[in-house]
C-alpha cells in the first residue's frame, strides 16, 4: 500500500502542479497565448503522462471522486479508499504550496486577488455562472469521465491506450467547463489551490467535493450495471 500511496501522491501533485500551474504562470501572460485550450490540455497531459508513469503502481486515479467512483463501480476495494484519498489530498496541497511559492517570485502575485486557479461559481465563474450550472456541470461531466475511465480500463478495451482516452477525456471536460467553473472534477485539485486563495475559494469548496463525488459514483454504478459484461 505504501508505494500505491506514494503514486497516487506524485500523480496528484503533478496533476494540480501541472494543470493549476498553466493556468497561473501561462495562461495569465496573453502574450503567451496559452488560453483555455492551453490549460485543458495541460490537465489532460498531466493525466496522461502520470498514468504511464505510474498507473502500473496505483491505478493512476489521482482524484478522490475518481477512487470512490472506481470503488461504485467495482473496481476498488473499500479498505484502500481512504488511504488513496489522504494521498491525493496532501498531493494536491503539496503541489498548490510549491506552485504559490513560484507565483510569489513575480512582482505583484497576489493569490487572494488573482483567484490562484481556483473553481467557483456565480462572481467567481469565469464566465459568471450560476450555482445550479456549475452543479450540473460538474456532475454531467465527473459522471462522464467515470464511465470513460471504467470503459477504456475494461478488459474487452485495447490494451495500452487508456491513458491517452483518460487524458483526452479530461481535456475535453476543461474545454467544455473552465467557463462555467474553471474545472474541478476532481477535489483534491479544488483543495489544492482554495487553501492557498484563502477566501471566497475555501467558502465553495464544498461544492467541489461534494458534487463531483456524486457523479463519479453515478457513473461508476452506471458502467457496473448498465454497460460492464459479467464475463469481462
Amino acid at each position: 500500500m505504501g508505494k500505491k500511496c506514494f503514486a497516487e501522491f506524485f500523480g496528484t501533485f503533478w496533476l494540480v502542479f501541472g494543470g493549476c500551474g498553466s493556468a497561473v504562470l501561462a495562461a495569465a501572460f496573453p502574450e503567451l497565448g496559452i488560453g483555455f485550450a492551453g490549460v485543458a490540455l495541460a490537465f489532460g497531459l498531466t493525466v496522461l503522462t502520470m498514468a504511464y508513469a505510474v498507473g502500473h503502481i496505483s491505478g493512476g486515479h489521482f482524484n478522490p471522486a475518481v477512487t470512490l467512483g472506481l470503488f461504485a463501480g467495482g473496481r476498488f476495494a473499500a479498505k484502500d479508499v481512504v488511504p488513496y484519498i489522504i494521498s491525493q489530498v496532501i498531493g494536491g496541497i503539496a503541489a498548490g504550496g510549491v506552485l504559490w511559492l513560484i507565483a510569489s517570485g513575480k512582482a505583484g502575485f497576489d493569490a487572494t486577488a488573482g483567484g490562484f486557479a481556483s473553481n467557483g461559481y456565480g462572481e467567481h465563474s469565469p464566465g459568471g455562472f450560476s450555482l445550479q450550472a456549475a452543479i450540473v456541470t460538474e456532475f454531467v461531466l465527473t459522471a462522464m469521465f467515470l464511465i470513460i475511465i471504467h470503459g477504456s480500463t475494461d478488459k474487452r478495451a485495447p490494451a495500452g491506450f487508456a491513458p491517452i482516452a483518460i487524458g483526452l477525456a479530461l481535456t475535453l471536460i476543461h474545454l467544455i467547463s473552465i467557463p462555467v467553473t474553471n474545472t474541478s472534477v476532481n477535489p483534491a485539485r479544488s483543495t489544492g489551490v482554495a487553501l492557498f486563495q484563502g477566501t471566497w475559494a475555501i467558502d465553495q469548496l464544498w461544492i467541489f467535493w461534494l458534487v463531483p463525488i456524486a457523479g463519479a459514483i453515478v457513473g461508476g454504478l452506471i458502467y457496473r450495471f448498465l454497460l460492464e459484461s459479467k464475463n469481462s
